[in-house]
């Protein structure tokens, strides 16, 4: 049995809080401009570009050579160096950007729920479904925020897990935090306290592993 990821939405449909575990594939970066929050996760956000980054001189090393002519810059003594590619930035390469995903993950979540809804009454809950190759897990509070957790098809419900992360580090380091902005509609949850309490929760579990 294994977890594989945890993502947090508001009352406004937006994923403010994302962390994974055993992941095979990890997500890819978020794009400029894709409509994801600020602090959900370092490890999606977009990167940030900084245009004012300096321009390596020719002169910043005594082995390089400068022509007045040619303006060619001509390493003396040195090996061609070719870059090697990056396996995880390849893996990432067959991915969906994270706001996509997040997107999907709430609107099949969205429409399970309401279908389970449609067919057998407004009392019935949609708490979880399973697929040959994983589980997806729900629990959505009073306030309209949806816990979803992704586990491998194996695992058992784990509603009552998402119950305590809501009730523990969830109301300690988010709600209760005055530097956290709820429903703000510009920022994540993210920070480095319900972080850290969760990753200890999740990772004290029977089924992590």
């Amino acid at each position: 049995m294994t977890i594989y990821s945890l993502y947090i939405y508001d009352r406004h449909c937006a994923c403010v809080y994302y962390q994974d575990w055993h992941r095979t594939k990890q997500p890819k970066r978020a794009g400029e401009g894709g409509g994801i929050l600020n602090a959900v996760s370092q490890a999606v956000s977009p990167l940030a570009t900084d245009s004012a980054a300096p321009t390596p001189s020719g002169f910043s090393s005594p082995r390089n050579t400068l022509s007045s002519t040619s303006g060619l810059v001509v390493a003396v003594g040195e090996d061609p160096v070719t870059s090697l590619p990056n396996p995880t930035e390849h893996a990432r390469s067959n991915t969906l950007p994270f706001d996509e995903e997040a997107k999907l993950v709430y609107g099949v979540v969205l429409s399970l729920r309401n279908m389970v809804k449609k067919i057998s009454g407004r009392d019935e809950q949609f708490t979880s479904y399973r697929t040959s190759s994983y589980r997806l897990h729900l629990y959505e509070t009073v306030s309209g925020y949806k816990f979803i957790m992704l586990s491998d098809a194996a695992t058992d419900g784990l509603r009552f897990i998402l119950r305590q992360i809501y009730n523990g580090p969830f109301l300690e380091y988010v709600v209760r935090n005055p530097l956290v902005p709820m429903d703000s509609r510009s920022q994540g949850v993210d920070n480095d306290y319900f972080r850290a309490s969760l990753d200890r929760l999740v990772r004290g579990l029977s089924v992590f592993n």
